[in-house]
This record gives C-alpha cells, sequence and structure tokens, in this order.
C-alpha cells in the first residue's frame, strides 16, 4: 500500500514562543535552558534560536559553554545572549493546541515529541492534495499560534522527518525520490548515526548518503553489527515503521545534575531515594502494574558516564527493593574511581 507520511517540526519552539511573549527579544540571540550562573551553572541548552546559532550555540550544548560563547560575542560587540528559563507548561500548552489543529486533517498522528509529530496522510490520493493540507495546516498555526513550522512529506517516516529538517525554518519539503533526495546529504542525517560511527566512516571516506551504497549489508553488520543492518536500509530510504498513535514507554527514569560536583555519600544517597520515589510515581500513573530490571546512572565530572543495571528473576512493585537496589548499583559505580560525581540518574525498564 502507497503511504504519504508527513513530519512537522516546530521551528526553534521554546525560543520562538518567549519571542511572541517577549517582543522586546525579537532579533535577538535567544537560549532556553539552565540558569547559566556566569558560567558557572550546570544543565544544556533546551533551546537556541536562530541568531543563537549563528554564534555556534545549539541544543544540548552545556549551559556554561553557552555562557562563554555569549560573552566571547560581547568582546566582539555583537549582541549579548539573552538567557531564558524553561516555562514547560506554557510550551506543553500551545504543543497541545498545534497537536488538536493537525488532528482535524489526520486520523493517525504520533506525537514524537513536545514540537515534533508525525502523521499520516495516506488517505490522499497524491502528494500534491498532501501539499495543501499541509500548507493549511502551516497557516493555521502561524495565525493561531504566531510561530512557524517545517514540515517534511514522504513515504514513510524516516524520509519525511529527514525531509522536514531540510529548508528551515518555515519549511516544506516533499520527497517523491528518496535515493535522489538522500544520496548527497551527510550521514549525520541518518538517525542513529552519531560522532563517532561518523568518524568511523569518515576514516573509510564515507562522508554522504551516496558512500554507503558500496557496502554490501555483510560489511555493515561485520563493522557494525545489527545497526549496520538498519544503516543498509536507512542509506536507501527503507522505513517500514508504522505511526504509533498511543505510546506505552519503554522505560521510566530520572536523574538530578548536582549544583556543586561531590562524593558525600549521605547526600548522593537522599537524591537517590527521591529520584527512586520520582520514577515510581510516574510508574503507577502511567498505570504498569510491575519492572524487571532497574538501571543506576553516574555521571562524573569529567563528563565520563557509567551505567549499571539489575533484572529481577520475577517481575516486582515495591518501592523499598527499588531504592535498596538502586543505591546498590550506584555505590558499585561510584567506588569504580575517586573522581567528584556530576550527576545520577534511576531508571526502570521491562515494564508490565
Amino acid at each position: 500500500m502507497r503511504r504519504i507520511i508527513a513530519h512537522l517540526d516546530m521551528d526553534a519552539f521554546f525560543a520562538s514562543i518567549e519571542e511572541n511573549d517577549n517582543p522586546e527579544y525579537r532579533g535577538k540571540p535567544i537560549v532556553v535552558g539552565a540558569d547559566p550562573k556566569q558560567g558557572k551553572g550546570r544543565g544544556v541548552v533546551s533551546t537556541a534560536n536562530y541568531k543563537a546559532r549563528e554564534y555556534g550555540i545549539y541544543s544540548g550544548m552545556p549551559i556554561s559553554k553557552a555562557w562563554i560563547i555569549s560573552e566571547q560575542a560581547k568582546l566582539q560587540g555583537k549582541e549579548p545572549v539573552i538567557f531564558i528559563k524553561p516555562n514547560f507548561e506554557k510550551y506543553k500548552e500551545i504543543s497541545d493546541s498545534i497537536i488538536s489543529i493537525v488532528k482535524k486533517y489526520s486520523k493517525s498522528v504520533e506525537v514524537a515529541s513536545i514540537d515534533e509529530m508525525y502523521f499520516d496522510l495516506s488517505y490522499l490520493k497524491s502528494y500534491r492534495e498532501a501539499k495543501k493540507i499541509c500548507l493549511r495546516i502551516k497557516k493555521e498555526i502561524k495565525e493561531k499560534e504566531k510561530l512557524t513550522c517545517s514540515i517534511g512529506i514522504g513515504k514513510n517516516k524516516l524520509i519525511a522527518k529527514i525531509a522536514s529538517s531540510y529548508q528551515k525554518p518555515d519549511g516544506l519539503t516533499i520527497v517523491k525520490n528518496p535515493k535522489k533526495f538522500l544520496k548527497n546529504l551527510s550521514i549525520r542525517v541518518l538517525p542513529g548515526i552519531g560522532p563517532k560511527t561518523e568518524e568511523i566512516l569518515n576514516k573509510m571516506n564515507v562522508y554522504t548518503i551516496k558512500d554507503l551504497w558500496k557496502f554490501s549489508k555483510a560489511e555493515l553488520y561485520k563493522l557494525f553489527g545489527k545497526f549496520g543492518l538498519e544503516l543498509y536500509d536507512k542509506a536507501r530510504g527503507i522505513d517500514k515503521s508504522p505511526i504509533i498513535t498511543e505510546y506505552k514507554p519503554k522505560s521510566i527514569g530520572a536523574q538530578l545534575t548536582f549544583e556543586k560536583d561531590t562524593r558525600k555519600l549521605s547526600f548522593i544517597y537522599d537524591e537517590a531515594q527521591k529520584l527512586c520515589e520520582d520514577v515510581y510515581h510516574r510508574f503507577k500513573e502511567e498505570n504498569f502494574n510491575s519492572f524487571k530490571t532497574i538501571v543506576g546512572i553516574v555521571r562524573f565530572k569529567d563528563f565520563e558516564t557509567k551505567t549499571k543495571s539489575f533484572t529481577f528473576k520475577e517481575p516486582i512493585n515495591d518501592l523499598k527493593i527499588f531504592k535498596i537496589q538502586i543505591l546498590r548499583l550506584l555505590m558499585e559505580l561510584i567506588n569504580q574511581n575517586r573522581k567528584l560525581i556530576r550527576m545520577i540518574g534511576v531508571r526502570i525498564e521491562n515494564l508490565y
């Protein structure tokens, strides 16, 4: 069956909302994220608007680094970056409004995150009709929320997602011929290829997706295991994954970055137990009955991150046991070296 799938990605979502609410910020570099605390803050950049991206600031960057870049810009006579604390309640409300708009045009919508979603337009006869619908959606979002989005349209979720980033901001890209569209794009656009995989492939003179085509499935499997088989298909625009309208999490987790690096065990224990309580509360809210695997995470001062998991013989539903076993896992990780600890995290998996 022929599919027409669209992917909608809001443009610098959090920052754009803040610009709407604060007209004096228009045209200035904006970063929404953790408090930079004069370069000593923890946490990361949630969203950088396009002006801030010109400075080299991007989502996921440590907020302390974003602060340094801002200070360097000031020395060069540029506008200093405006740092804004996130208001997730406000962003969620607007996200819900955008989802409602999209659902008027498609009965099958998969919310991928607060600012992006896939939707099925296979009921339409052609890409031409799909383009008209997407232009309507973009217009309605702009009129109602004063925000822009970029939409990609293709025969599957993979192509639609890559296409939505092709002409940002406020873009609309239709891909009728996936191989022709993909061939000259950087390998980094393929999901799953990060800096390390890119480095390995670059050493083999693989820079574009077309360069990947010279490898057989067997060769990619030898290099990357199961991911190599996925990579073979992705490089050719093959993706059979369905639109998932109802999502049940495969895991539930929480983490905490400390204000100061520490090895004070009493403090770490207290915070770990609070994280366990938070995860357990969300586990109950999602109406799960039990879980089988727990994971402890420790990030040290130098950003080295270690994880350790434990799987029970039978599924459990006991907060006390959860806490005891998590503390055991965290202690094993902490005792691996004497470095100060920056962050801890806990997670439950194999949910029932």
